[in-house]
């Protein structure tokens, strides 16, 4: 049977991920994906519609360079730890979250915070409703039996 987008974009969501927990760890990956950029990344702003296609070199660089002056800007530790990539050495899935809105990024929520972006070579599907839906249903089913 055929994976779909939304499946497999789920199945790289949902899998094995290490942060880079210091800021020159942060740099190295930086430098890493600016030498390895390409066209084929998505750049997902979660909360936003997905991209329907992915970036340019130069637009991935430019958000490269963004995104890494508003983490050290905002995200005020001496730690990063807010960056997670499925491959340090050939990533394909970076989820990086929002220093404004952590929540409980490491160890167990029923619902854990999205990140505030991804970047991806898998076209994003809409996270929250992907992986959290609408109770309308089981509000539905609880009616029938009341």
């Amino acid at each position: 049977m055929e994976t779909s987008i939304k499946e497999t974009y789920l199945q790289a969501f949902k899998g094995k991920f290490t942060s880079t927990m210091r800021w020159s760890q942060l740099d190295e990956f930086w430098c890493l994906l600016r030498a390895q950029a390409d066209d084929g990344w998505y750049v997902y702003a979660v909360g936003e519609a997905p991209p329907q296609q992915p970036v340019t070199k130069s637009q991935l660089l430019k958000f490269i360079d963004e995104i890494d002056a508003l983490l050290h800007r905002e995200h005020d530790e001496d730690y990063c730890g807010i960056v997670y990539i499925d491959n340090q050495q050939h990533p394909e899935y970076i989820k990086i979250f929002d220093p404004n809105n952590l929540g409980v990024t490491c160890g167990f929520s029923e619902k854990p915070p999205l990140p505030g972006w991804v970047l991806s070579r898998i076209k994003p599907v809409e996270l929250e409703s992907a992986l959290y839906p609408t109770k309308n249903r089981q509000r539905w089913w609880q009616k029938i039996f009341k």
